[in-house]
């Protein structure tokens, strides 16, 4: 191990915070850029003296990390090789066309493209977004979707990683892009079903979707269709494939509400369908003449289905139990075909597809292996019995299935090709339930290489998530091959905060019960070394977004754990966080963190795990946070605290790393060659560290 350069020192500039009657004072709040909300928008404004300290701290961690660049060329071109090049992927049917998406050998953005039935040699491309992305150092396109007339195809774009997207319309007779462009969108939109209207959904000046407009693509204006009045709520509108109904959802973490327009009258004002109850959740699938509604009511906490005429939907006595509650099974969604009806369960972390046919008769589909993922596809069409769905598993590439619902009939439409090569046989997956403190059992989803011997401790990266209710589910990853590969065995924690036993599972590790989420994590490691997997200080620790509040947690409580920590665009600053109300995020988030502005026992709590106003004298691990310059989710500003605070109070010399992206925002670098080097970086950092970790003490 090569010598560690001198790290970049932040000036402390003393915040004195008074709050419910509590002081705390912030030592780098000077990060935060009051001209923040521009700087999304142009990165360019960003105050001097903090621009010059995140390039000091990139150019800090590109010096510690320089003796992994070789290997991280070595793992890129890993990666690089089992992705292929000029992949296409299983169009979908919408009358007499097929629309897909493709990859050209080179491109880092995909082609989006249709053909007539039958006629791949008609293909016709709608979007070349490599075209779009030329000269732009980011590049996203969002909803990429045509009208249901096919005359038309619009997407969402965002060229600085902030989220703020613009709207474009392509006439698919000329290949014009039309005049119509709808700047400010959150990047949710929907054609009505006559064609005539795009509804989008509008973000206000702090960043969040709370307006509805409906805009004829014959004109330049826009009618405002809804408004939402709670700053808590996020709002955002869809079509129902039947093209019966145009349907606006407005929600935050717990309530949910939702209006309807007829598709028929795209100009009618929307009708709500059940007015917002605090708690209450529920989501409108519509079936030909009813609609199928999802729904925790009456004290279904894994959701239920209920099933009501159109014309009776407005009325909640009128919904009718149709899929009753079963603990443990969590419906995660459902979707209606003219003839069959289609939801999603996952039990112990799995997920069951259940169809259930006019006569009422039900089947499912599901597999018999320990760990696995399955998921359905999407269709365009309303009156078909066919079902696209996909199954992977951690070591089985990504396979793509038509199924007939009629007839039970499947087939494979598409294996995942890996072209440098890829044996299943070679690895193996496992789940294991670890203890928890309060005698819960927690999954872990494990996969290792087949000549890693078992019971023999390996180096481990350790992966975690546990908020808002997300599972995280066993998929395959070509990336974590390169770890595999290596004789690392990779781990999935699916701990309380997560959805992954059910919706209990979710409240289990949210306000109150938060600290469950990072006492299960560290139950796992724990679980993991007793069972001889790995050894304390093997580990490496990776979580993301709200994944590194977690992060930080487990590193503020048990820092002798781990090798190292990965926290990319990490939620840490969670008590300055949740009380600037200013930030996008902060009022939506509050049912699932609390409002520490207004609740003394919030305040406590938060302040109590928060990472970033733990950080004590303490032998930190080594640490590598990844931020986004242009994130509004996670803002770049509490990762650059979060290090500079570690690198004040740790009493080890491992390294403290921090990386801005100044080109990105939340989802890290687009284009999908550019992921793999921020990838490869990672799993180098992890190697890296391990391999620290175990060298004597000078």
């Amino acid at each position: 191990m090569s010598q560690i350069p001198a790290p970049p020192v932040a000036h402390k500039k003393p915040c004195r915070i008074e709050q419910l009657g509590r002081t705390r004072v912030d030592d780098y709040a000077w990060m935060k850029d009051d001209n923040w909300q521009e700087v999304l928008r142009d990165p360019a404004l960003l105050r001097s003296d903090i621009a010059d300290h995140l390039r000091k701290e990139n150019a800090y961690s590109d010096a510690v990390l320089a003796p992994t660049k070789a290997l991280q060329s070595e793992i890129v071109a890993e990666m690089k090789g089992r992705l292929k090049e000029d992949d296409t992927f299983p169009p979908l049917p919408h009358g007499t066309w097929r629309y897909g998406v493709r990859y050209e050998s080179g491109s880092q953005y995909p082609r989006y493209v249709r053909h007539a039935e039958g006629h791949p040699e008609t293909e016709e491309v709608l979007l070349d977004a490599d075209v779009r992305a030329k000269g732009q150092p980011y590049y996203a396109a969002r909803g990429a979707t045509h009208s249901p007339d096919h005359r038309l195809f619009a997407w969402a774009e965002d060229t600085q990683g902030s989220e703020i997207y613009t709207i474009r319309v392509r006439d698919l007779t000329t290949g014009e892009i039309l005049p119509v462009e709808i700047e400010n969108c959150s990047g949710e939109f929907t054609f009505s079903p006559d064609s005539k209207y795009i509804f989008w959904t509008c973000r206000d000046d702090n960043g969040r979707p709370v307006k509805i407009y409906r805009r004829a693509l014959t004109a330049s204006d826009d009618v405002l269709v809804y408004d939402e009045p709670d700053s808590g709520f996020f709002v955002g509108v869809s079509a129902a494939r039947s093209g019966k109904w145009i349907v606006i959802s407005s929600n935050d973490h717990d309530t949910s509400e939702n209006w309807i327009i007829p598709g028929a009258a795209p100009e009618a004002a929307p009708v709500c369908v059940a007015p917002r109850e605090k708690g209450l959740m529920y989501e409108l699938s519509h079936g030909g003449d009813r609609f199928v509604i999802r729904t925790n009511a009456d004290g279904a906490t894994d959701f239920k289905l209920m099933t009501v005429a159109d014309e009776a939907v407005g009325d909640r006595s009128a919904w009718c139990e149709h899929v009753p509650h079963r603990a443990g099974h969590y419906i995660t969604g459902a979707i209606c075909f003219a003839d069959h009806l289609v939801w999603t369960e996952r039990v112990n972390a799995n997920i069951i597809i259940a169809i259930e046919d006019k006569a009422g008769v039900r089947h499912q589909i599901a597999t018999d292996e320990d760990a696995y993922t399955l998921s359905l596809d999407g269709s365009y069409e309303f009156e078909t019995t066919e079902l696209r769905y996909s199954y992977q598993s951690p070591t089985t590439p990504r396979q793509w299935f038509s199924y007939d619902m009629q007839d039970r009939t499947r087939h494979l439409l598409k294996m995942q090709d890996v072209p440098s090569g890829h044996d299943p046989e070679n690895y193996r997956t496992k789940r294991l339930m670890a203890k928890a403190p309060d005698g819960e059992l927690v999954p872990i989803t494990l996969l290792w290489h087949r000549d890693t011997p078992e019971g023999q401790p390996a180096p481990m990266l350790l992966y975690g998530y546990g908020s808002y209710g997300i599972s995280i589910d066993p998929t395959f990853s070509t990336r974590n091959l390169s770890l595999v590969d290596r004789g690392w065995v990779y781990a999935i924690a699916h701990i309380r905060g997560g959805s992954e036993k059910g919706w209990n599972w979710f409240l289990g590790g949210r306000g109150e019960h938060k600290t469950n989420t990072f006492t299960d994590f560290i139950a796992c490691a724990d679980h993991l070394i007793e069972q001889g997997w790995t050894d304390a200080g093997r580990i490496v620790a990776d979580g993301r977004s709200a994944g590194g509040m977690l992060m930080g947690a487990i590193t503020n409580m048990r820092p002798e754990l781990f090798a190292g920590v990965v926290a990319v665009v990490p939620f840490v600053d969670v008590l300055n966080t949740m009380s600037d109300d200013s930030l996008p995020l902060t009022p939506p988030e509050w049912p699932e963190w609390g409002n520490p502005l207004v609740n003394e026992k919030a305040y406590d709590r938060i302040a109590g795990y928060s990472p970033y106003d733990q950080i004590a004298a303490k032998p930190y691990p080594a640490v590598f946070a990844i931020g986004g310059l242009t994130d509004p989710r996670v803002t770049y500003w509490e990762p650059a605290k979060w290090i500079a605070k570690l690198r004040e109070y740790s009493v080890s010399d491992n390294p403290l790393l921090l990386r801005i992206n100044m080109e990105a925002g939340h989802g890290g670098a687009s284009g999908r060659f550019k992921a793999l080097d921020e990838a490869a970086l990672i799993h180098a950092f992890a190697i890296w560290a391990e391999a620290r970790s175990r060298q004597p003490e000078a």
